[in-house]
């Protein structure tokens, strides 16, 4: 959005330029402050004069300017742009308890992240263990267009080698929701207060248990392995996609 003024009195547009701090997001590539141009006419004047002073102030875009998100988690880019997706975190493990209901034995579970576009079938966009992820890799990208929906899938892989439910963007239960930067995740006890609090989730919530991510991002969060929200398990952090929109 640009806001363009004429103003004569230097002291006004200088108060202009002083602007709050703002978090930078390593995820954006869009700058997080607003960038201004002045002018003025004539350059030379007189003792006791004021030029004419032309102002501009060009305030970056924030995701809702490019996107509108559709609950509980369709994204749809309102011009065209260029997506980066990461795999923040999938979670989903598999334990081995005792005759006593202590565990014993654990390991990740093999998850899949899906994606559709424009109303197409789903189709993968990652598939791999906990330990595996890296936040700072991009595992998918591509442009995405005006008015054509983006949606997101999540399942994990059973011991006996079969998929368990999908769940997806369009989910009536819960199961997956997109968030802004600023939302509050849709759980039953604030996230950021539970004890299945992920540590790679951590970096993506305020002190407030809202989420914190850059101007232009959007995080899908699923719940893979609970449908009943009043389960303790049920915190949404299964697997958590972080997607990254920038003008093309």
């Amino acid at each position: 959005m640009k806001v363009t003024q004429r103003i004569a009195p230097l002291a006004a547009f200088l108060a202009l330029l002083v602007f709050p701090g703002h978090r930078v997001e390593a995820q954006s590539t869009d700058p997080a402050i607003p960038t201004g141009t002045l002018s003025a006419y004539p350059t030379v004047v007189q003792a006791g004069t004021f030029p004419t002073l032309t102002w501009g102030i060009t305030y970056p875009n924030i995701v809702v300017d490019v996107v509108d998100i559709e609950p509980p988690g369709t994204i749809v880019p309102t011009k065209s742009l260029r997506m980066d997706v990461r795999v923040i975190g999938a979670s989903v493990k598999r334990v081995w308890l005792d005759s006593r209901g202590r565990v014993v034995d654990w390991e990740w579970v093999p998850t899949e992240a899906l994606a559709s576009y424009n109303n197409s079938s789903y189709s993968r966009i990652w598939y791999n263990t906990q330990n595996n992820v890296n936040p700072n890799t991009i595992v998918h990208s591509r442009n995405v267009y005006n008015n054509q929906p983006i949606r997101f899938g999540g399942r994990y892989l059973n011991s006996n080698g079969s998929w368990n439910t999908l769940y997806t963007s369009t989910n009536t239960n819960g199961n997956a929701v997109a968030l802004k930067n600023g939302d509050t995740p849709p759980t039953t006890e604030p996230l950021y207060q539970q004890p299945t609090l992920e540590s790679f989730l951590v970096p993506y919530l305020d002190q407030n248990g809202n989420i914190k991510i850059g101007p232009k991002d959007v995080i899908m969060l699923f719940e893979l392995t609970h449908t009943n929200h009043n389960d303790g398990g049920f915190d949404l952090q299964d697997l958590v996609l972080l997607c990254t929109f920038r003008e093309i």
